[in-house]
């Protein structure tokens, strides 16, 4: 157990502090989540290799985080190649506050997130420990997976679709009239949906499958998601995003209207 969850934070660590290196050399940091997201599923797959006998369960989450990690970091990386790596507008105001010890203080954001990522992985390998046969507990948590995936997937479509269009400041069309970040909260719902498969009592095994749900919410709602890039949308899209605020919920998707 020991080695295979050093293994999995070597990855993470090694990964990271290659993206830290990418992003000073070329002063594009548009890679970093791509690398983030494509080394946490290498980790997690390490680290349920390690612990787990090739069963059903064990299985079926590795493939189910290996098909996350790379559709995501294919999105993203994708992305930011077609934006000529393109730097993302968070780490790029980061490096402006940071000034001198930007490189140093980069370093050490992409370690943390080395560490939220093998938390995840822990998670994950928690959650294909559950002993027992196959049953409606995982055939819930698979539906629950397979539309966290699906929505990212159509939402991250939707924007690229209205962005390829130009049709306005802010998109609001499709899912994004109903989340102001839906592909945040289907990033979420993967994590609820994995954790799903290993619920079974109130035992430290898990607690240890919610970490990634309840960690991944605070990421993205309280720190690296939505707080930066909404301060950069209003810096940068003003009384259009003001106004699209007030009328589409946050995170959790509900019908259009004022927000309060």
């Amino acid at each position: 157990m020991l080695t295979g969850a050093l293994l999995s934070l070597a990855i993470l660590v090694l990964a990271m502090g290659a993206a830290a290196v990418i992003a000073e050399r070329t002063r594009r940091s548009g890679f970093i989540d791509g690398i983030w997201a494509l080394s946490t599923g290498a980790a997690t797959l390490a680290l349920i290799l390690a612990l787990s006998a090739p069963v059903e369960r064990p299985l079926i989450v590795a493939a189910l985080v290996a098909v996350w990690a790379v559709r995501l970091g294919r999105h993203l990386l994708t992305r930011t190649l077609k934006g000529g790596g393109a730097d993302d507008p968070r780490y790029a105001a980061l490096r402006r506050e940071w000034g001198d010890s930007a490189p140093r203080k980069l370093c050490m954001v992409l370690e943390a997130q080395a560490i939220a990522g093998w938390l995840l992985a822990l998670s994950a390998a928690a959650a294909a420990s559950r002993p027992g046969p196959l049953g409606w507990q995982d055939a819930f948590a698979l539906a629950i997976v397979v539309t966290a995936l699906v929505g990212e997937w159509w939402s991250d479509r939707e924007l690229a679709a209205f962005r390829r269009d130009g049709a306005g400041k802010v998109c609001d069309r499709g899912l994004w009239g109903w989340s102001r970040h839906p592909n945040y909260f289907f990033e979420w719902l993967f994590w609820v949906g994995i954790a799903v498969l290993g619920l079974s009592g109130f035992n430290g095994q898990t607690a240890l499958a919610l970490v990634a749900p309840i960690a991944m919410y605070w990421l993205l709602v309280h720190v690296s998601g939505i707080p930066p890039l909404e301060k950069h949308m209003l810096e940068s899209r003003g009384e259009a995003f003001r106004a699209y605020q007030a009328r589409v919920s946050p995170f959790f998707p509900w019908p259009p209207g004022r927000t309060g």
